[in-house]
């Protein structure tokens, strides 16, 4: 008897993850470090319809309604026991998500004629909030299945984004023996409205960032990831925006000494008269921004136009 049942119907199904932004933590929640995490007012649908042909029909649309990705998916290729080792393209990926999807839940390929999907981002896909892991997140959703599970076997990494993804609070994370550990929090400080967000218009590669923490991180963490957490706490508990900012700037000298990477005020914004901490994969997409006043028109002079309140990014 399989684990999960799976009824294909001609109703349409709809599907919405959220996106996120890690605050705390970056790197060493991989080795069990506590991380600070947001889901973000922005996310990504999937739209699932009945099709034919035994196959899938594919479409990937930006938040400004551009397609971005079509193809087609032959359930033939789903079912095949080859492997993408190394998937290079869009759909190689994707093939990856769902012939692992297809391993947890074979079904919804048995018992069905064939799909029309259409994903939609409500965020534009450079902006790195988590146009994979609200993809994998729905598509558990879709196949019921364990969207960890299949994060574990498709793309890897701690899995953060997927807690985020289903949750609409902030959330504690950590990996405890591997399994994750999601503890729904309160984070509404006054001093949100000294919070911002920048999107440094230079896209990550997750994989890659994680890579290269892997080889330069210290065999023995557990100072750093004892220091990372006792900071983290500190960002929680901060009483003002000068006690959360002196928080952000130790997060930030750590993790500079574990990547051996320079922090991002020293090298782009020495001159800025506030904090500013990198976000998830060092070196591009967003940064948190503590600031007295509004610092927009100090980004904007330096070439960077997107700049997000606290209360027009998070939930």
């Amino acid at each position: 008897m399989r684990l999960y049942a799976f009824v294909a119907n001609t109703m349409k199904k709809e599907f919405y993850s959220n996106g996120k932004l890690l605050i705390t933590g970056e790197y060493l929640v991989l080795d069990g470090a506590k991380a600070f995490a947001l889901p973000t007012k922005f996310g990504q649908n999937l739209i699932v319809e009945k099709g034919i042909n035994q196959e899938i029909t594919w479409k990937s649309y930006d938040s400004d309604g551009s397609l971005w990705f079509e193809d087609r998916i032959l359930f033939s290729e789903i079912s095949s026991e080859k492997s993408t080792e190394k998937p290079v393209s869009v759909r190689d990926t994707l093939l990856e998500i769902l012939r692992k999807g297809y391993l947890l839940n074979p079904d919804f390929i048995i018992n069905s004629d064939g799909y029309s999907i259409t994903t939609t981002l409500t965020f534009p896909k450079n902006w790195g909030l988590g146009t994979s892991s609200t993809l994998i997140n729905n598509v558990a959703q879709w196949l019921k299945i364990d969207a960890f599970v299949l994060l574990k076997n498709s793309f890897g990494g701690s899995g953060y984004d997927i807690a985020c993804a289903q949750n609409n609070t902030p959330i504690l994370y950590h990996l405890e023996s591997g399994k994750p550990i999601v503890e729904k929090i309160v984070f509404d400080p006054q001093f949100t409205k000294n919070l911002y967000f920048v999107y440094l218009d230079k896209k990550q590669n997750s994989k890659t960032a994680i890579a290269s923490y892997n080889k330069n991180k210290n065999t023995d963490l557990t100072k750093a990831i004892s220091e990372n957490d006792a900071i983290t706490y500190a960002v929680l508990n901060a009483k003002d925006s000068p006690e959360l900012a002196l928080a952000l700037e130790m997060h930030e000298a750590k993790m500079s000494d574990i990547l051996d990477m320079q922090i991002i005020k020293e090298t782009l914004f020495q001159d800025f008269n506030g904090v500013i901490k990198s976000l998830g994969a060092w070196g591009g997409d967003f940064v948190l921004v503590v600031s007295e006043g509004n610092p927009t028109d100090y980004f904007e002079q330096k070439g960077y136009k997107t700049i997000l309140s606290y209360k027009d990014m998070i939930l």
